[in-house]
């Protein structure tokens, strides 16, 4: 699975070591997100009340959409199988799926408020990406 499907797709943030998940609020992460607020609409469209990518997005950044248990990226989607959080951290794991190939990936989210997340991947040590919940 290519880099730029893993950091579209299943990422997600940083995890932290805070309260444990039965102290914290669930977190919403439903949504369409993408690397800067000012560019959703760029990244993001509507088309038949459904929030797609817009065409030649990929200029713009990168960006996802999640819905439920899916994670949709431009060149493929994941399914999450866990979520474990704590706190303001949030770690996912996902089967993921492009046109010429599957894998199963691990990230994390860091919450940093109702609209702004921080993602990560465990493999690749020091990337980090911030993302904007999308108004459309």
């Amino acid at each position: 699975m290519s880099t730029a499907f893993q950091r579209v797709g299943a990422a997600i943030m940083l995890g932290s070591s805070v309260p444990s998940a039965a102290e914290a609020p669930a977190i919403e992460l439903t949504g369409a997100w993408a690397t800067h607020a000012d560019l959703c609409s760029q990244v993001f469209t509507k088309r038949d009340n459904r929030v797609v990518y817009a065409e030649f997005s990929e200029l713009f950044g990168s960006g996802f959409i999640i819905e439920g248990d899916r994670i949709r990226g431009r060149t493929g989607t994941c399914s999450i199988k866990s979520r474990k959080q704590q706190g303001n951290g949030l770690e996912l794991s996902a089967a993921c799926a492009s046109s010429i190939m599957t894998q199963d990936v691990r990230f994390s989210l860091t919450i940093i408020n109702d609209n702004n997340v921080s993602r990560s991947f465990p493999e690749i040590a020091g990337m980090s990406l911030t993302y904007t919940r999308c108004e459309l």
